[in-house]
């Protein structure tokens, strides 16, 4: 992989990572109501759930690149049309909600599936928390099994690794040094927008809620998810 092709994966995935998903809601709520100290466990079971998912997918296309490389043309095909649908639907992702309101529905749901009980070893929260919070804090072991199942269980999140990821592949070049690479640029980008959203999550909602900033945040992903899957489409052709 050249480095001017990953400074193109690179600024994608930074961009598309600014997008308030389920990652990026729950550690926005969670740095709200815990502190961005305590979040950090949190932090860390997403980062370990979305390496578990992107490894699974990596590992996968390697397989298919080696063994039946028809079939990685067909997952070409298959991811471009995908990214059209995803840009299409971004596009169309003009709703009214609040980041504010979005987090919070997000938190609650997560709370309910996996804490229906209360936690007896919870401690206190700070005074400095609002009391619409809830009463106690989960210990550190919850935080990081809340995050890691947020991201094991957004399965969409494979497809769309399998459809993103195959353009800014060589596979007739060593693959590993390029998986690192790309892994390295997916998670820096996604750890710096989880800090942001953890510690600055209010003023960028603020920020975001206002007028339609968050309509056209979602209409650039959509470009970009097209744009990208019509080189997919172009990549596809040229092969045939």
């Amino acid at each position: 992989m050249s480095w001017h092709l990953f400074v193109v994966f690179f600024a994608s995935t930074f961009f598309i990572s600014a997008t308030p998903g389920p990652n990026m809601l729950l550690a926005f709520q969670y740095g709200l109501n815990y502190g961005v100290k305590r979040t950090l466990w949190t932090l860390a079971g997403l980062s370990l759930g979305l390496f578990i998912l992107l490894l699974s997918t990596l590992l996968g296309l390697d397989v298919i690149s080696r063994q039946s490389p028809w079939l990685l043309t067909v997952i070409k095909t298959i991811g471009a049309l995908y990214l059209i649908y995803l840009g299409i639907s971004s596009w169309r992702d003009t709703n009214n909600s609040s980041l504010m309101s979005d987090a919070s529905a997000m938190s609650a749901e997560v709370s309910a599936e996996l804490t229906p009980n209360p936690d007896r070893s919870a401690k206190p929260l700070p005074r400095s928390l609002s009391s619409a919070a809830v009463k106690s804090v989960p210990n550190d072991w919850i935080l990081f099994r809340t995050g890691m199942w947020v991201s094991l269980s957004n399965p969409k999140a494979i497809l769309f690794f399998a459809a993103f990821f195959p353009k800014f592949i060589n596979f007739s070049a060593p693959l590993w040094p390029q998986y690192i690479m790309l892994t390295v640029g997916l998670f820096l980008s996604e750890t710096i927008w989880q800090l942001i959203y953890t510690i600055g999550g209010k003023k960028l909602a603020g920020w975001l809620d206002v007028g339609e900033r968050l309509a056209w945040l979602n209409r650039g992903c959509g470009v970009i998810f097209i744009l990208i899957a019509a080189a997919l489409i172009v990549d596809v052709i040229s092969t045939l």
